[in-house]
């Protein structure tokens, strides 16, 4: 994709790679701006109206909508090209990644081309149980999953979660991958103007695209970064490294950490929860309310789930067919009422929609773009 930063720890695709690369990312775009939409007139054109003709009401939940949908053959044929569209995506950046995999962990051992300077630090846990809910499935189709080791020091998931999520999204993440990052520090100086964190955790990290954002943005905060994935971990830490931020990585489970009791100004994740399970979620809600000092603040950004029924089953693809298992829960979860069940006061949570003012590319499924932001403060003085 076009404006995508090449840095020390991303392979260089050859020729026939970026080609096919550029061929994945067209193929997406083109499913995304034109094929996709039509479900839409599908929906509003023949499925509705054939629906109330039977049944003398609209549909009017997911699951009604589901089974009428997935019976269309122009359904079933944009369902069949983006899975394999995204079959293809993960094929398209592996090759690259094997073909330089050897090199790229000299670079993250701290080698020549990372002009490491030890900013930050990175603690693994061998003995950390992956939970189920990655275990179980490769998320996104990614293969092995962000936590699968295939060597020593392995940081391959890194590498190819860091160029995929690119292609993903179709550059709409930013030259950095770092969209998500900006789009809650946008949020933060917006409406906490006055919140000037000096600890500063990210939950769900990865390889840290979104904490690079919080480094840079708070460079005299100490910034802590957790995930499950040791090899995203190890991507992480020497992609920041090589950019010149300060993270310190850790392999920990958010559902119980190893920090202190009201240890952090700011508590954040971006787009994570939904990659849990229902009885993971609160034990994480449950843990950033033990983490926050008094007066700190906790932001969960996440993913549009879409205003109307139609909306939602269009996203709950994702779940069915990309392996976000947890995802389609997530269009009925209450948030504020898992986190007052988490141990915040009702008058410390809210849920908030935010557009930020900065130019972002038009989502997969929904027809109006928006993120949610689940908000939570820790009542006291800061």
């Amino acid at each position: 994709m076009k404006g995508f930063k090449q840095h020390a720890l991303l392979p260089t695709p050859q020729h026939d790679e970026q080609a096919r690369q550029d061929f994945v990312g067209a193929l997406r775009g083109h499913l995304s701006g034109r094929v996709m939409p039509g479900n839409y007139q599908l929906f509003e054109r023949r499925v509705a109206p054939r629906f109330a003709a039977e049944h003398g009401r609209p549909p009017g939940e997911e699951q009604e909508i589901r089974d009428w949908m997935t019976r269309e053959p122009y359904y079933q044929f944009w369902s069949a090209l983006q899975r394999r569209s995204q079959e293809l995506l993960w094929e398209s950046v592996i090759d690259p990644t094997e073909r330089e995999w050897s090199e790229l962990i000299q670079r993250a051992r701290g080698g020549k081309s990372t002009k490491a300077s030890k900013r930050g630090s990175l603690r693994l846990n061998p003995s950390l149980t992956v939970p189920r809910y990655h275990a179980a499935a490769d998320i996104h189709l990614q293969p092995g999953g962000y936590h699968t080791d295939f060597t020593s020091d392995d940081i391959a998931a890194g590498a190819i979660y860091d160029k995929g999520i690119n292609l993903y999204m179709g550059g709409a993440l930013g030259s950095e991958n770092d969209l998500m990052g900006n789009t809650l520090l946008a949020y933060l100086r917006e409406r906490h103007p006055s919140h000037q964190p000096k600890r500063i955790l990210d939950l769900g990290c990865a390889i840290g695209n979104s904490t690079v954002v919080w480094a840079r943005a708070f460079p005299k905060a100490e910034v802590h970064g957790i995930d499950i994935g040791a090899p995203v971990l190890r991507y992480a830490h020497a992609r920041a490294e090589a950019l010149g931020a300060a993270v310190h990585f850790s392999q920990q489970n958010a559902e119980g950490t190893d920090f202190a009791d009201e240890s952090f100004d700011l508590v954040v994740s971006h787009i994570v929860l939904h990659e849990t399970s229902k009885s993971a979620l609160g034990r994480i809600l449950a843990e950033c309310r033990r983490l926050l000092r008094p007066g700190g603040l906790m932001l969960h950004l996440e993913i549009p789930r879409g205003r109307t029924p139609i909306e939602k089953f269009m996203h709950n693809w994702e779940s069915y067919n990309n392996n976000e298992t947890f995802s389609r829960y997530m269009t009925r979860i209450d948030l504020p009422a898992e986190a007052r069940k988490a141990g915040f006061a009702a008058d410390e949570i809210s849920l908030e929609e935010f557009v930020p003012k900065m130019d972002v590319a038009q989502m997969n499924y929904t027809q109006h773009f928006f993120w949610k932001i689940l908000v939570g403060h820790k009542h006291g003085a800061a």
